[in-house]
């Protein structure tokens, strides 16, 4: 059998709202392997969080198996929340208590001793030491944000859940956590993000799922991913006179300031191609600069 961190096999989920049935979460299938950094992509409303839930236990289902570390969460609910740790989107932290209080209540919650607490070293971790006794309420967003991480960090668990772990933060403090975030998963934590930046899900996941409407539209490696898309640029400094070849297998083509811009299909035409045709033309160039789509294009490609 497979080593999955998380697996979800027939997942439906619907909700009663104002009168009408809501399908958050329809045939819901999901398998996150054990030590990878794993994103769930999807636009609002698209089921990430209801999911996220019911991993935690805040929604039941309406049918489907959901297992944790090949657990059944209906079967052993308490064992499963112990192996997984999760980092809410909302800033829910009660104002009046301190970080250091904070992380003693959830590990007294856990039941863990406190000879085996390791409170101060997980708030240096993620760099609230200095404002251990500081009221939650004082703290900025970004700090709380932090705070949120390491509540969730107190048990030890093998899996962190993280729905929209930068949502509202700077630049700066961004890439902060994403650097957390793979040292975590170096030191053998399986991450699942929910995230709305591309380049989040692009810089950290190995495998992404993404969905749209409570389905999953696709789930592949991040490098699979990137091989739907076809569309490519190339920019020649052109150095002299000319008008673009009709023969070009290109769309698009711009000709501006010497600059001549093509945009192809890499399946239906290759740049040696393009060079071959340019050089039949005598069109003579002195630079020449590629680019081609991230995996945004590929988001928006299959959730158009």
């Amino acid at each position: 059998m497979k080593n999955f961190a998380i697996q979800a096999i027939n997942v439906s989920k619907t909700f009663n709202r104002n009168n009408s049935v809501v399908k958050a979460l329809t045939n819901f299938e999901i398998s996150i392997p054990v030590g990878t950094i794993y994103g769930l992509l999807g636009p609002n409303g698209a089921g990430k969080s209801t999911f996220i839930n019911i991993l935690g236990g805040l929604v039941r289902k309406n049918t489907g198996t959901v297992k944790i570390s090949n657990i059944d969460i209906d079967k052993n609910s308490k064992e499963t929340r112990r192996r997984i740790g999760i980092v809410p989107q909302e800033l829910n932290i009660d104002p009046f208590f301190s970080p250091v209080e904070l992380l003693e209540l959830q590990a007294g919650l856990y039941g863990i001793r406190k000879k085996e607490r390791k409170t101060e070293e997980i708030l240096s971790k993620v760099g609230l030491l200095d404002q251990r006794n500081a009221y939650a309420r004082t703290l900025s967003g970004g700090m709380r944000r932090r705070l949120l991480i390491a509540k969730a960090l107190v048990h030890n668990p093998e899996i962190i859940v993280l729905d929209e772990p930068t949502a509202g933060v700077d630049v700066e403090l961004r890439h902060n956590l994403w650097e957390y975030i793979k040292e975590l998963n170096k030191n053998g934590k399986t991450i699942c993000l929910t995230t709305h930046y591309i380049e989040e899900a692009e810089n950290l996941c190995e495998f992404i799922t993404i969905i749209n409407n409570g389905k999953v539209i696709k789930s592949d490696s991040k490098k699979n991913l990137m091989k739907l898309i076809t569309n490519k640029t190339v920019t020649f400094d052109i150095e002299n006179q000319t008008k673009i070849p009709d023969e070009l297998n290109v769309y698009s083509p711009k000709l501006n300031n010497n600059l001549l811009i093509l945009n192809y299909d890499k399946n239906k035409s290759s740049l040696s191609n393009i060079i071959k045709i340019l050089d039949k033309h005598s069109i003579q160039y002195s630079e020449i600069s590629t680019s081609e789509g991230d995996l945004e294009d590929v988001f928006v490609k299959l959730t158009r």
